[in-house]
């Protein structure tokens, strides 16, 4: 299948989102978790002998003192819950994104699109993401007290109840919710720019992840330190997101809401990006064989040229509707052109 049929295929298809978007989940959080222990531990607000200094730092120190396995601690459960999370993420945001793009009567209005299914699968994403993250990040902590995930998650109901799981789940829609409407819109005007054609292309996808990434994790970085502080209760202990913004700012100062924001962004951007080129190359290659499995031998030719046809004319739609949007004054012919070829 070549790649210009790519955004021919059905994109309807609520399985093959589900599965892209959990293998991307799980690759994202597994690959990137040891920079993710350290950003946890540079954020806390009474960091111990464990905590202090760069990234560099933070994570030789937890080699040295604490072995070679401590940075990559508590990931199963990230593995657990990153699968579904993403799962549910990536499956709503392409339906509501496709929905409203069917329905819209101003090609203009495409980024407001994305920001809009961005926040309305946020909100599915961290319900079954918030309990993870509590644990993980229990787990993290310099001189944890919990031996392994099952300890944690029966020591936390037991000393703080079920409400401890979701303590911080404001504040995470708080954060999670501009962040990723920055980060969705963000992504789909890169790709409207290093990909006009919207075919799979790993190196746009990459590009395109990476800024969305950084720049919505500088963006929202003081949501997260508030955030980091609601989940571990490490010393300093906070009962909801407005009480966490104020004990940030007295044990911190206006930076003491920045802290970690280096590991954050060195996160976040790889992150997103092995996010992103992982979803589009598994959503491709489940595309590809949903789309191989549907054909028989005897149209083969016929099916290929109709969705070879399709792609031009899907391409044509996202490239004038994007047109439209950055420059409103294009000639009229240059416009009838594309949506005619």
């Amino acid at each position: 299948m070549n790649t210009d049929v790519y955004e021919s295929l059905p994109t309807s298809s609520v399985a093959v989102h589900m599965t892209a978007g959990a293998f991307a989940g799980i690759m994202e959080h597994c690959v990137m978790y040891p920079l993710d222990s350290a950003k946890t531990r540079m954020q806390a607000l009474t960091p111990g002998s464990g905590g202090g200094g760069g990234v560099r730092a933070v994570l030789s120190r937890m080699v040295r003192q604490e072995g070679v396995l401590r940075p990559v601690r508590g990931m199963s459960v990230m593995v657990v819950g990153a699968g579904p999370a993403h799962a549910l993420y990536f499956s709503c945001y392409e339906f509501v994104k496709n929905k409203l793009l069917n329905s819209r009567t101003h090609p203009e209005l495409n980024l407001a699109v994305y920001g809009t299914a961005g926040c309305v699968a946020t909100l599915f994403h961290d319900g079954v993401m918030n309990p993870a993250e509590v644990v993980k990040q229990r787990l993290q902590m310099y001189n944890s007290p919990y031996r392994n995930v099952l300890t944690c998650i029966t020591d936390i109901y037991k000393s703080e109840g079920a409400y401890a799981f979701y303590r911080s789940y404001t504040t995470q829609l708080a954060m999670n919710v501009p962040f990723q409407m920055i980060h969705f819109i963000t992504y789909e005007f890169t790709q409207s720019l290093t990909n006009p054609r919207h075919v799979y292309n790993p190196i746009a996808h990459m590009i395109s992840g990476a800024l969305a990434g950084a720049i919505a994790a500088a963006i929202t970085t003081p949501l997260d330190v508030c955030k980091t502080l609601l989940n571990t209760q490490n010393g300093v202990h906070a009962q909801g997101m407005i009480d966490a913004i104020r004990k940030v700012y007295t044990y911190g100062g206006l930076s003491g809401y920045f802290r970690g924001l280096n590991a954050r962004v060195l996160y976040q951007m790889p992150a997103t990006t092995i996010c992103w080129s992982t979803y589009e190359f598994f959503k491709y290659v489940l595309h590809k064989k949903q789309d191989d499995g549907k054909r028989g031998p005897e149209d083969e030719n016929d099916s290929t040229g109709l969705n070879q046809n399709q792609g031009a004319s899907s391409r044509s739609s996202r490239f004038q509707d994007m047109s439209v949007y950055l420059n409103k004054n294009a000639p009229t012919s240059v416009l009838l052109d594309v949506s005619t070829s």
